[in-house]
């Protein structure tokens, strides 16, 4: 997989989906042999990670949402494990 990028297009992996587990009260990634829970930060980054926006306009939504600036570099950290984990792809 190539490197991270303003212009990557980060997706949900293979074998994973995620979806807002109520019972939880947080997001979870599902795969077939169990269950990811996703603390509050890591569920708005994932839910963020469509397969139709880029990086950038992932952090740029984040950062209007959140009224915060400067959180590109927490992102990448998050996205860098993420892709360790194969919980995201990109092409």
């Amino acid at each position: 997989m190539s490197a991270l990028t303003a212009d990557s297009v980060p997706r949900v992996g293979p074998g994973f989906r995620l979806q807002w587990e109520e019972v939880q009260g947080s997001h979870v990634l599902l795969y077939p042999e169990g269950m990811v829970k996703l603390n509050g930060s890591a569920g708005e980054i994932m839910q963020r990670c469509d397969g139709e926006r880029s990086f950038s306009a992932i952090v740029a939504d984040l950062e209007q949402a959140y009224g915060a600036t400067g959180l590109e570099g927490d992102v990448r950290a998050f996205i860098d494990i993420a892709v360790q984990q194969r919980w995201l792809v990109w092409d």
